[in-house]
């Protein structure tokens, strides 16, 4: 485990140069202060504070109906739990598409009250617009291409996109036009593996893959799905690192036991 006080703070730079030395980026989600700390003192190099908060924190269905100010409170938690990895924090359904004064507005709000690093977009030319607007206040923004969770109920099922070559081909320019609006880094979600390769080939900015194969440059996973405590969600891209559901499933059964039994507290534990 690395030493957070110790090592120097992650940059969208410090991304920049990871791919140009062929490094792998580690990403993971967090919302709170508790498990931001852990995963930052263990190394990670960039904290996502995602609009997933929706449904592993919240436990809503869809990521939509988290609001502005809930992911401004998870984003502070975590921020106050760091001393290395970049923040970076998911703008939410509907304070970004369609209206540009309105996400820029959305990405202030983020930078001021939360102290975040940088905040993350679903979608390609159709929300470019709010994308220049808010790179041109010099706030970094994350691109995100694929699988955009927040259009749901347009896509209307969490399948692998662009298989057909029409929407690769969409994908393939969308990942560009990202790249030459600005955009620091790029996350493609559940696409096949050639195509996500290919894209992180044909841009000089980091490309992050969940459920995007190997041969992109770093990758991400919900914190909650690896560590086990989630068990409904089995895609394949997952990898599951712990099992922490059997783990307090276990510690909470047996503290019912010891208080039933007073076991718990014996008198060591007692003043």
């Amino acid at each position: 485990m690395s030493d957070p006080g110790k090592a120097k703070r992650v940059t969208t730079h410090t991304l920049q140069e990871m791919k140009a030395e062929g490094i792998p980026i580690a990403m993971l989600t967090a919302y709170d202060f508790s498990l931001a700390r852990l995963v930052d003192a263990a190394g990670v190099d960039v904290i996502l504070v995602g609009d997933s908060a929706s449904n592993v924190m919240a436990g809503h269905e869809t990521t939509l109906p988290i609001t502005l100010d809930q992911m401004i409170y998870h984003a502070s938690s975590v921020v106050r739990g760091v001393q290395r990895a970049l923040v970076v924090v998911d703008l939410p359904f509907g304070t970004y598409q369609g209206n540009t004064k309105g996400a820029l507005n959305s990405a202030i709000r983020i930078m001021k009250e939360s102290g975040a690093h940088a905040v993350k977009l679903e979608g390609g030319r159709e929300v470019l617009g709010s994308i220049q607007r808010i790179l041109s206040a010099g706030i970094p923004v994350m691109g995100h291409l694929g699988l955009t969770p927040q259009s749901i109920y347009k896509f209307g099922t969490y399948v692998v996109r662009a298989r057909e070559q029409e929407e690769a081909d969409r994908l393939r320019a969308d990942a560009k036009l990202l790249e030459e609006a600005g955009c620091f880094a790029l996350v493609l979600e559940k696409i096949p593996a050639d195509l996500a390769r290919e894209v992180a080939q044909s841009v000089d900015i980091p490309v992050i893959g969940i459920g995007a194969g190997g041969g992109v440059d770093g990758q991400v996973l919900v914190l909650h799905d690896m560590l086990g405590i989630n068990h409904e969600f089995n895609p394949r891209f997952l990898r599951r690192y712990a099992d922490l559901h059997g783990t307090i499933t276990d510690a909470v059964g047996r503290y019912i036991e010891d208080v039933r039994s007073h076991e718990f507290p014996n008198t060591d534990e007692q003043y």
